[in-house]
């Protein structure tokens, strides 16, 4: 039989939860404008540094994915999700590798998508612009956390990655390093941000964040991005 006092803790745990979504949404939409207009040659040092710290941290990420890795044998994961939440070094060099390519992608911020001169004169563009905060929602692979990061910073859009429970600390992990490289440019470590897990009612919070969230997208199964489509229409 559930008590009084357990509901109560269930019920200010959950509001701490969406608090907590709700403040790194609000610190994102601030950062939004200082990563809008950073110089391509920022965005690509910046991506080509978390690269380089990502390998050179690599038995850190690799112990915090060893916990994730314990926690889900013994919660009775299967195999194959076991494997999908591995690390070794070579899978982070190949995580390391695919910042290095978004580096060497061209900006498409600033590009001019179609154009015309009207008859009074005046030219009108069509221009790519950053879409501002970005939400993304995965499950178990760690890799989406650095390959969201890296296509949300070279797009100029800030990141707030909401991963899966199964592979908390190897995220944190990496969201760690993430914010320290982005420290050491100048640059707000808001810039990417990693939102709790521990139920999920913190993805309804981040899709309903209205005015502070301007996109979310689910990366994953078809059962996650069904379920993310049901939400986002019941708001």
């Amino acid at each position: 039989m559930v008590t009084m006092a357990e509901i109560n803790d269930a019920t200010a745990a959950r509001a701490a939860e969406r608090e907590e979504v709700l403040t790194k949404a609000r610190a994102a939409k601030a950062a939004a404008p200082v990563l809008a207009t950073l110089p391509t040659p920022d965005k690509d040092a910046l991506l080509r540094d978390a690269a380089e710290q990502l390998v050179s941290r690599a038995d850190e990420v690799l112990a915090a994915n060893a916990e994730d890795i314990e926690a889900g044998r013994g919660a009775g994961m299967s195999e194959s999700l076991i494997d999908r939440l591995s690390l070794d070094k070579k899978r982070i060099d190949a995580i390391a590798d695919g910042l290095h390519q978004v580096a060497g992608l061209s900006d498409p911020i600033g590009e001019v998508i179609q154009g015309r001169t009207m008859s009074n004169g005046i030219r009108m563009r069509q221009v790519r612009v950053p879409l501002g905060v970005m939400g993304m929602v995965y499950e178990a692979r760690p890799n989406v956390t650095v390959d969201a990061f890296g296509l949300a910073l070279k797009s100029g859009n800030v990141a707030l990655l909401r991963g899966s429970k199964s592979a908390r600390a190897t995220n944190e992990k990496l969201v760690e390093i993430l914010q320290d490289v982005v420290v050491s440019r100048g640059l707000p470590r808001e810039i990417v941000q990693l939102l709790p897990c521990e139920t999920h009612e913190s993805v309804q919070d981040l899709i309903t964040a209205r005015g502070l969230v301007d996109v979310v997208i689910p990366r994953g199964s078809a059962r996650l991005i069904r379920s993310e489509e049901h939400t986002s229409e019941l708001q």
